[in-house]
């Protein structure tokens, strides 16, 4: 049977009108689903007073041979440096510029940066939290624009990967106004820092610090609508408690509470209990350290092995930073203004490293 011309017609536009919508659906892009990050596990290190290290001249060595910290740093398997920045310091060991060309020195040598952000011209943690004096008479909306204005400075320059919302904010920061007892203005300074990093790169991670675990759970219960990613601990036995078991249970229940993952941000140990200064160290009796661990060069680097092997034990724990790993001598063995930590560092007493960094490996 023949087919009428002006069937015909409409019979082949359909069928061309066919073939065009099949080729349109096979060549349309089909979103792929978002591939996981893979872990990283942090082996960090907190080295913000070597700009004052190298300024000073003092070498430190690797097996008797001179070599840079970062470098000994490096080859020991450290991939997260953690540095501290405050706003507008007296000494420019932590300030915007000093901070800058230090992270990108460090992101060239390979390492993943960790930014400590105050908020404050000096130190913050839970006993003061100061506004800077740039911000000193600055209140309400205008203390949240400067926060995000600052913050986004931080990351379109600095370009962290990990960065710290405030340092031990167990009281909150920016005290008086973004105290823990205002908690309404505390959350909305906190997010608008948050905004400032997501608005930028939403890859970096966020780290709400806290200073030991008492009362933790409540705190983190309170902030959960902040967007953040990581629970940052400090763990210092002399302040936190000497048991890791209620270590173990207390990151654990956090984890299961918040869904949250954990990173140590802080700690510290021994290799002695002299000293190579005439400053006060901060730990230097038997009565501070934990039974397991004594302080030689072997106990602190068995403490630092039991606290990573302590995290590795549950998923949710992301890693360690170790604070003060370069904090020598290095202003002279008579400076009464010089080290507190020099027993705690990384090099010993003559600035050979100690086997404290086989732990990283």
């Amino acid at each position: 049977m023949s087919i009428p011309q002006r069937s015909c017609f409409f019979r082949k536009a359909y069928l061309g009108l066919l073939a065009f919508l099949a080729s349109a659906c096979s060549n349309q892009a089909v979103p792929l689903p978002e591939e996981e990050e893979p872990f990283f596990f942090v082996q960090g290190a907190d080295v913000s007073f070597l700009p004052e290290l190298r300024y000073s001249g003092v070498i430190t060595r690797f097996q008797e041979q001179p070599e840079d910290p970062l470098l000994t740093l490096q080859r020991s398997g450290v991939n997260v440096i953690r540095l501290r920045l405050w706003k507008q310091p007296t000494e420019a060991t932590s300030a915007f510029s000093t901070v800058k060309k230090l992270s990108s020195e460090v992101k060239n040598l390979g390492f993943k940066t960790l930014i400590s952000v105050h908020y404050s011209d000096t130190w913050a943690d839970p006993s003061k939290q100061t506004k800077p004096l740039d911000w000193k008479n600055t209140s309400g909306q205008p203390l949240q624009d400067s926060v995000y204005a600052y913050t986004r400075k931080i990351m379109e320059e600095i370009k962290p990967d990990f960065i710290q919302l405030g340092n031990e904010v167990n009281g909150g920061f920016l005290w008086p106004d973004g105290s823990y007892a205002n908690l309404s203005i505390f959350k909305s300074l906190l997010n608008k820092a948050a905004l400032a990093v997501r608005q930028v790169n939403p890859k970096t991670k966020i780290i709400l610090h806290y200073a030991g675990f008492e009362f933790a759970q409540s705190f983190f219960t309170r902030l959960s609508d902040i967007d953040y990613d990581i629970m940052g601990f400090s763990y210092y036995p002399i302040w936190h408690g000497k048991d890791l078991k209620k270590l173990q249970e207390g990151l654990t229940n956090l984890t299961a509470t918040t869904q949250k993952p954990v990173l140590i941000a802080e700690m510290a140990y021994p290799f002695s209990l002299g000293w190579n200064d005439w400053t006060n160290n901060i730990v230097g009796l038997e009565s501070q350290l934990l039974p397991d661990f004594p302080a030689t060069p072997q106990g602190q680097k068995e403490y630092v092995l039991a606290i990573k092997n302590l995290l590795k034990t549950n998923p949710k724990n992301i890693g360690f930073c170790y604070w003060g790993a370069e904090w020598v001598s290095f202003k002279g063995n008579r400076a009464t203004n010089g080290s507190s930590w020099e027993n705690q560092a990384f090099w010993d007493f003559n600035n050979n490293s100690l086997p404290v960094l086989e732990a990283y490996q």
